[in-house]
Formats: C-alpha cells, sequence, structure tokens
C-alpha cells in the first residue's frame, strides 16, 4: 500500500457552486448559452441583433451560437476544475 501524501490527503473537493470563481464562471458559461441561443434564433429569423443593428442570416446565427457555446464549455470546464486561489 503506498501512503498518502500531504498533497494528495488534502485536495479540497469543493463542488460546482462553492466559491466565488466557480459561481462566476457558472454564470458565464449560462449567459453564453442564452447568447448563442439568441444569435442563432435571431440568424433563423434572418433578423437584426437589437442594440448592434447587424442583420444575420442563418449562416452567421449558427457561427455565433458555435463561438458561444465554445466559451460556455471553456467556462463550464473552468467552473468543475479550477482550484481555489492564493485566498485559501
Amino acid at each position: 500500500m503506498v501512503p498518502m501524501t500531504s498533497s494528495t490527503a488534502n485536495t479540497s473537493d469543493r463542488g460546482l457552486l462553492e466559491t466565488r470563481f466557480s459561481m462566476g464562471a457558472a454564470a458565464i458559461a449560462a449567459i453564453a448559452v442564452l447568447l448563442g441561443v439568441v444569435f442563432a434564433w435571431t440568424g433563423y429569423n434572418d433578423g437584426s441583433l437589437p442594440v448592434i443593428g447587424l442583420d444575420l442570416s442563418i449562416l452567421t446565427g449558427v457561427v455565433g451560437l458555435l463561438f458561444a457555446l465554445g466559451i460556455a464549455l471553456v467556462a463550464a470546464i473552468a467552473a468543475v476544475y479550477m482550484e481555489p486561489g492564493f485566498d485559501e
């Protein structure tokens, strides 16, 4: 049997929404998913974005959706796997 070192014995097993960083990253992931859905829906309807006024086609809507989903994926992985910083 291998003895446990202090680095493996003291790992913090924190949940998804237990630190400020993971809560912020999860919120960014949720906002990015919603923004991606807005891009896709607006592009599907051949509409324009309300504030910017950019006309979207279905192709630009799908590109916006995939870009936002990529940001959401990175933020969700960061929320789950990142360790707390120097404040701990």
